[in-house]
């Protein structure tokens, strides 16, 4: 029979003595040995409980990382025995999925999800495909809106005001983010103040749940996040809830005794916890596509560069390094997107010596608030292995929106001769924004990165020219973008380029493209003009950088 909460916590204190520390050992490893009588330390069946039909919900989250998975699923389960909850609206940053059925997607089931504020859910497509089933309402926000709304509800204010999003498909003379189309409410508002346009991103009045995950709770509550791979928007969504008169329920790999944990460590103090579910180390991953834990990422320690694999010699080599001189400066802070620009970290993690001219000092970031180290690919997007500094996505996002970043390198799903950029909705993918239209709008150079053409492209690079083995199915190149996640408008004499495997544009204001570079073994004609709909500009036109093609 197990031990009494009390005689377990009296045995731990004679273990530690007066030593105990932020390593102590857990009181409970896994779910099963949590004591739902134990006041806050509740079984993540009854955590689900807590949730009630038509409530406004958010839970912590991005791409792969800190989703409170065990809980989920267990709101998920109770849907589907008892159809409760139901109609619950949805706030989320970036939608966690592995792309196999695990993460937030669990909860995209008709009469689960109603509503649906997003900035991200490249990786929970079925959230998208019930609004276009007509099961759902969808609303896509930039994440810096997203973001401050939490901050906003927790201060009791309306929502933020903000020039981010004139002129792209979130202003509402673009479409207002409506997914489904312009019979939905309106969830941004165009304002005048001082004379000047901006946007006014409307919060909820409230939010009833919201479901986070941390590493370590103390019996009172306190919480600590040692072993996340980012802090994120936790503590605002907590106080968001907490202020509302909601529930903060938080999903933990340990728990430990009253007292053990130091209050500079604690990121969510008790007053503001309600709930405690313990979860297995399945259903708590660090990631949630691998099993495996990586300390790197948490900044327990730190690896060296040869840890990140170098890239072979293809076209995300090829595009990653020519935007990668593109930094000139040192001490630049730079940001790196989703997709093709993570291949820059890459680079300048293995071959940096190498191609950044001087070798000096650069500071990479990413829009989920890591300062330093390398920026993480794949589903451990918006971490970072080596971080000097970990801040909340908000902090970030303010500091990205004032200009803090100096050069920037995003993705680029469609590009029309207007110099425009869509990457939130094309042909099979509807990801959204993120942090694109912020980080695009306000970075003192902003590069796009992306391949030429679309769907089975495949090159071959041979004493130093670049060879089409097979042309893609789709030009990215349009006559016009779908929609504007960037808006040429917006480049205010900034320099913006466009980097592809064959060819270097620039934007040239109220002109739109001018090419500038092409590729070693490129046709001008044949390889690049044939595929665009629009003709360029075309002044002087020269090669691209040879070291780009060698190995």
């Amino acid at each position: 029979m197990q031990s009494s909460l009390k005689e377990r916590l009296h045995v731990l204190a004679r273990h530690l003595g007066s030593s105990a520390s932020y390593a102590t050992p857990p009181l409970q490893q896994n779910a099963c040995e949590a004591q739902p009588g134990d006041g806050k330390i509740i079984s993540a069946g009854a955590a689900a409980a807590l949730v009630k039909d038509n409530a406004i919900i958010t839970v912590s989250g991005f791409v792969g990382s800190v989703h409170p998975e065990y809980v989920v699923d267990a709101v998920r389960e109770r849907f589907d025995r008892t159809q409760h909850p139901s109609n619950l609206h949805l706030y989320i940053v970036a939608a966690v999925g592995d792309g196999k059925g695990r993460g937030l997607g669990k909860l995209a089931a008709a009469g689960l999800v109603t509503k649906y504020t997003y900035a991200w859910s490249g990786l929970s497509p079925e959230f998208i495909k019930l609004a276009k089933a007509g099961h759902l309402e969808a609303w896509n926000l930039p994440l810096g809106a997203m973001t401050h709304i939490y901050r906003d509800v927790a201060a009791g204010r309306a929502g933020p005001v903000t020039k981010v999003g004139l002129g792209t498909f979130v202003d509402p003379r673009e479409g207002g983010g409506k997914v489904n189309g312009p019979h939905q409410a309106d969830a941004v508002e165009l304002v005048t103040l001082g004379g000047e346009q901006y946007l006014w991103y409307k919060a909820p009045k409230k939010i009833d749940v919201a479901i986070l995950r941390a590493t370590t709770a103390d019996v009172d509550g306190n919480v600590t996040l040692e072993k996340e791979a980012m802090v994120l928007d936790c503590q605002n969504q907590a106080m968001a809830a907490h202020n509302s008169g909601g529930i903060v329920i938080v999903q933990v790999e340990r728990v430990v005794a009253s007292g053990s944990l130091p209050a500079r460590q604690v990121h969510l103090p008790s007053a503001i916890v309600d709930k405690i579910v313990v979860a297995p180390p399945d259903k708590h991953r660090q990631v949630i596509s691998s099993p495996l834990h990586d300390a790197s990422l948490s900044a327990e320690i730190r690896v060296p560069p040869s840890h990140i694999q170098p890239m072979p010699l293809d076209e995300r080599r090829i595009i990653g390094h020519r935007a990668m001189l593109e930094i000139t400066q040192p001490n630049q802070l730079i940001n790196l997107g989703v997709g093709m620009p993570e291949g820059v970290a890459r680079l300048v993690a293995t071959h940096g010596r190498r191609c950044i001219p001087g070798s000096f000092p650069i500071h990479l970031s990413t829009e989920a608030g890591m300062f330093g180290g390398f920026p993480a690919g794949g589903a451990s997007f918006g971490a970072a292995h080596n971080a000097e500094c970990m801040v909340p996505c908000a902090t970030m996002l303010d500091f990205y929106n004032g200009g803090g970043v100096d050069l920037t390198c995003l993705g680029a799903a469609e590009v029309d001769a207007e110099g425009n950029v869509n990457v939130h909705s094309f042909p099979g993918r509807q990801p959204g924004c993120g942090g694109f239209i912020d980080i695009s709008q306000a970075a003192k150079k902003v590069i796009f990165a992306g391949t030429f053409t679309a769907g089975g492209l495949k090159v071959r690079v041979s004493g130093g020219m670049l060879e089409i083995l097979q042309e893609g199915r789709s030009s990215k190149f349009k006559a016009q973008v779908a929609g504007k996640t960037f808006a040429a408008s917006s480049a205010k004499g900034r320099e913006i380029l466009y980097v592809t495997e064959r060819a270097v544009f620039r934007l040239q204001e109220g002109e739109g493209l001018e090419l500038i570079e092409i590729a070693p073994g490129m046709d001008l004609e044949r390889d690049i003009l044939a595929r665009m709909p629009v003709r360029p500009l075309m002044r002087s036109i020269k090669q691209m950088p040879v070291q780009c093609f060698q190995p």
